[in-house]
C-alpha cells in the first residue's frame, strides 16, 4: 500500500486492488461510514444518493381495496 494523503490525523492509503484504506491516528483502520465520509471530504470518492422507495406498493394496496370481490 501506498500513502495517498495525510488529512487531519488520518492517512489514506491506496491499496494494490485501486481501493482505499484509512488509517486514523490511533494507528488503527477505520471503517464503515466514518471511512466513506474521510474519502468524500478528501475528494476521492463520492456518496450515492438514497434511492427513493418504491411507491408501487401503496397504489397497489389502494386498488384493490377500492376493486370490489367478484360475486
Amino acid at each position: 500500500m501506498k500513502e495517498i494523503k495525510s488529512v487531519g490525523e488520518n492517512k489514506i492509503f491506496e491499496k494494490k486492488s485501486g481501493r482505499y484504506a484509512v488509517k486514523g491516528g490511533d494507528k488503527k483502520y477505520i471503517n464503515g461510514d466514518e471511512k466513506a465520509k474521510i474519502l468524500a471530504d478528501a475528494g476521492l470518492m463520492t456518496i450515492p444518493a438514497p434511492k427513493p422507495k418504491p411507491v408501487e406498493e401503496a397504489v397497489t394496496e389502494e386498488a384493490s381495496e377500492e376493486t370490489p370481490a367478484a360475486e
